[in-house]
């Protein structure tokens, strides 16, 4: 056992300096985000009674966020990118704040705060994005992602439980927002030490080319409608949790624990999944990811009491992290290949596709109001979660497709780059 510990330690090290300050930059950060995934929308709850708020909330987020994509590009050509990156992580801890001084949680409070954290998010995910696809490559980047969802899931077995029954505690007392206002100076405190580390890697801004496009290579429209998909249910990973959790059993502490259920067992499966598949598995591993989040949304609309919020957790710790380890490989090796065929930056494959996950976060959002304000709250939150989650079934046969398309033009840019090179020197080709 410890061998083997020692070894998986040692191919860690054997990485580069920026795939290792990367990958300890995002662990810091991971430390914060069940916080701002979670506990800020159990604030909303705790706060206002009314998961329609909650869903505005994060609307005002995926607002910001292709926003800030856009802005991005443009300052890339201004400052090194990770002092922009830090600016990312610095601003969650600011939206935060401004949520916690607010006297009265309204739509305009809530929409200023949350565009901030989309900010936050469009800042951090867009600089995350090209650091993950330029210190990496398509042989280990399952390694990269099973070893970050590794301590991430770690991390969620640890800060839920603390944080919640802190909150819990204190609320006890009569001082729920108290305990907020501190979860909020812990935040910020971890968010500057996340960007010393990021300040310790020799990160290259990406080459100063045009960004912005309207036509692509039918392959990256393929992709566009995976990203879609995806948009459908992301802000059901976020928000639904924390909604269902205080509805139908109304603690932090509780929220927290539900978190926290059988997240090791998870961690492990996926540092052994990121470790041991390659591209070839990708596909499948997204399908197991599929299959257990339409299965956790049946559980929680047919049961929809605390037995299914549970489950819901528990089948949800599983999905997400399969989900993402295999779909952000899948988007690099799509963003690989048209970069070398079309001849373009790599921010503005990151920058059109972030337009793919608006449009399917706004679909989900919206799918979620139609139901709220045409039934109830309840019946959006048992049948919302049920129809994106069939509708992103289909994503599998998309992924296929994409992958099966991949391996064809990889070949032809073999090829064309084998011709331009027996061009260039015509004697290597004779025989």
């Amino acid at each position: 056992m410890i061998n083997k510990l020692k070894s998986e330690i040692a191919h860690f090290k054997a990485q580069s300096h920026n795939f290792k300050v990367l990958t300890l930059t995002n662990l810091i950060y991971s430390i914060v985000l069940p916080v701002i995934d979670i506990f800020v929308a159990a604030y909303v709850m705790r706060s206002s009674n009314d998961p329609v708020k909650v869903v505005v909330y994060q609307l005002t987020i995926y607002t910001g966020i292709p926003l800030t994509f856009l802005i991005n590009g443009w300052l890339l050509n201004r400052f090194p990118i990770k002092v922009l990156y830090s600016l990312g992580m610095v601003l969650s801890a600011v939206s935060m704040m401004i949520m916690m001084s607010l006297t009265t949680l309204d739509i305009t409070g809530i929409g200023i705060a949350g565009i901030v954290m989309g900010m936050s998010f469009g800042f951090y995910w867009a600089n995350r994005d090209f650091l993950a696809l330029a210190t990496t490559n398509d042989g280990n980047r399952n390694y990269y992602y099973g070893l970050e969802t590794f301590f991430y899931t770690i991390i969620a077995v640890v800060i839920p439980v603390m944080i919640g029954w802190f909150i819990e505690g204190l609320a006890g007392t009569g001082d729920a927002k108290l305990a907020y206002k501190i979860v909020t100076g812990i935040v910020f405190v971890i968010t500057l030490a996340a960007s010393f580390m990021c300040f310790t890697g020799k990160f290259v801004n990406p080459i100063a080319k045009r960004f912005i496009y309207f036509k692509f290579n039918p392959y990256w429209y393929r992709l566009m409608f995976l990203a879609v998909l995806k948009g459908l249910v992301q802000g059901f990973l976020v928000t639904a949790p924390a909604m269902l959790i205080m509805l139908l059993l109304g603690k932090e502490g509780a929220l927290g624990t539900a978190q926290s259920v059988g997240a090791v067992f998870a961690a492990v499966l996926m540092y052994i999944i990121g470790r041991k598949t390659g591209p070839e598995h990708r596909v499948y591993v997204f399908g197991i990811g599929l299959v257990l989040f339409t299965i956790a949304a049946l559980i929680n609309g047919i049961l929809f009491n605390e037995t299914g919020v549970i489950l819901f957790m528990l089948f949800l710790l599983l999905a997400k992290p399969l989900l993402d380890l295999a779909y952000f490989p899948i988007q690099f090796s799509v963003i690989d290949i048209l970069t070398k065929k079309e001849k373009r930056s790599e921010f503005a494959y990151i920058l059109n596709h972030e337009a793919g996950l608006y449009v399917g976060r706004l679909t989900g959002a919206g799918t979620f109001l139609l139901l709220a304000y045409s039934f109830s709250n309840e019946i959006a939150l048992r049948y919302a979660i049920i129809i994106v989650a069939v509708l992103q079934l289909s994503s599998y046969w998309v992924a296929k497709g994409i992958i099966k398309k991949g391996k064809i033009m990889n070949q032809e840019l073999e090829l064309d780059e084998r011709s331009l090179a027996e061009t260039a020197n015509p004697a290597q080709s004779v025989v």
